[in-house]
Order: C-alpha cells, then sequence, then structure tokens
C-alpha cells in the first residue's frame, strides 16, 4: 500500500551566503519565482498530495518568515519553529520530530523547484517508499541537463534504486534534487544538536535502507542570483 504522509518539513532556516545579494535582507525561500515564492510553491506541492501540516524552520530572517507563512490563506496549516543557532538540514528535522509525528514524512528543501512530469514528483516518491527496505526515499536529477555548478555529482544509482556515492575522482550522473520521503527511524542513531542528513543518509547507504527515483519532469538549481534568473528566463519561455 502507498504510504500518505500528513506531515512534512521545508528546510528555511539557511543564511544562503551563496545568493547574495538578494538574500541580505530577506530569506531565501521568500524570493520570488515565476510570480511567486519559492516557500509557497513548495507548500502547494505539499498541499496538492494531501499533506496536511507543514513544520518550517527559520533562522536568517525568521520574522519575514514567519509574517509570510501567517499571511498565508491555502492549506497546508504551517507551524514555524525558529532556531536561535543553526541546526543544519539533519539537526533541524530531528528536533521537529515532536511535531512530524511517528509516521514517514516529506522533507523539502526551502529553495527546492521543480515541474511536475506525468505524476507529482512527491507522489512518486511515496509511491516508492516502503518501510521494509528502507528508511528513506530521495528524489534526484540527470546532472547532465542542469545548467550550473553541481560538481562531481551526487548518487550513482542502480536499476533497482539502490544509490551509491561517488567514488575516488568519479563523475556520477545524479544530484539531489531537494526532496525526500522519511521515517523517523531514519534519525534513530541521531544525536541532539547541528547536523547534515548526509550523516544519516550515509549511514542508511551502509545499511543497504536508502533508495532513490529520479525525477521525471523539470528541475531548477537555486543556488545564485545568476540561476535564478536563468531559471526564470527559462520559465517564461514556456
Amino acid at each position: 500500500m502507498t504510504v500518505r504522509p500528513r506531515t512534512a518539513m521545508i528546510l528555511a532556516a539557511g543564511l544562503a551566503t551563496r545568493m547574495r545579494p538578494l538574500t541580505d535582507h530577506t530569506a531565501k525561500p521568500l524570493l520570488r519565482l515565476a510570480g511567486q515564492t519559492l516557500l509557497d510553491h513548495a507548500l502547494d506541492r505539499l498541499a496538492e498530495v494531501g499533506v496536511e501540516t507543514v513544520v518550517v524552520n527559520a533562522h536568517w530572517h525568521a520574522d519575514k518568515l514567519a509574517a509570510h507563512l501567517a499571511a498565508r490563506a491555502t492549506p497546508p496549516r504551517t507551524v514555524l519553529r525558529r532556531e536561535a543557532q543553526l541546526l543544519e538540514t539533519g539537526g533541524g528535522v530531528l528536533a521537529a520530530l515532536d511535531l512530524l509525528g511517528p509516521e514517514p514524512f516529506f522533507v523539502v528543501n526551502g529553495d527546492a523547484f521543480w515541474l511536475n512530469g506525468p505524476s507529482p514528483a512527491l507522489a512518486r516518491l511515496a509511491a516508492a517508499f516502503d518501510p521494509e527496505v528502507a528508511d528513506a526515499v530521495l528524489l534526484l536529477q540527470r546532472a547532465a541537463p542542469v545548467m550550473a555548478e553541481i560538481g562531481r555529482g551526487d548518487f550513482a544509482l542502480d536499476p533497482w534504486g539502490v544509490p551509491r556515492r561517488p567514488r575516488e575522482f568519479e563523475l556520477v550522473p545524479y544530484v539531489f534534487a531537494g526532496a525526500s520521503i522519511m521515517h523517523p527511524a531514519l534519525l534513530r542513531d541521531c544525536m541532539p544538536g547541528a547536523f547534515s542528513l548526509n550523516q544519516p543518509w550515509n549511514q542508511a547507504l551502509a545499511a543497504g535502507r536508502l533508495r532513490a527515483i529520479v525525477h521525471d519532469g523539470d528541475w531548477f538549481h537555486l543556488s545564485t542570483p545568476a540561476d535564478l534568473d536563468d531559471a526564470e528566463t527559462a520559465l517564461a519561455g514556456r
């Protein structure tokens, strides 16, 4: 049976230094693309797959994030969780488990922006998630068409959806697309504090309990002001 998460987390606390000066006076998820904020795009994607409650963590310009969420009138329900000190991606999710609950949930980066393929990417993640064999499923993007600096890539992927990290000097064909579904069990060995989600992902990889799917629509890497301009131009040309 397909898992249907009712909760999710949007990671919105980062400083977004590479996006400056656009983020000197606002949080990166509040930057606008195609007529609305990146945060609203992510919330809309979660709403379309039935998510009811979304936890949004905040640190950089947290008051502006709070005001924006308070003014949003459409689902899903949002809960702002302020971080006095940055907890990074993994620490932020771990600190929010009391709100996310004991069942599987989505995690979406606050700057993730994609266009769905034939079916919603988040629905595909949920359909691919089997808690008997995995603690998390990641959404990956083919690196070849990405018009931005993405390094050597993040993962290789076998035909059964089992990812692996690149070997020394290896270029791998997929990058993390900023969305995943996970069970709280993924974080069972993590201690409170600041840490990256890469830590539990690598532990799950070693245990054979990490899976991935490849995005089948368009995806935009949004790290710098030039990336945002390129995405706006590409979307305007549609």
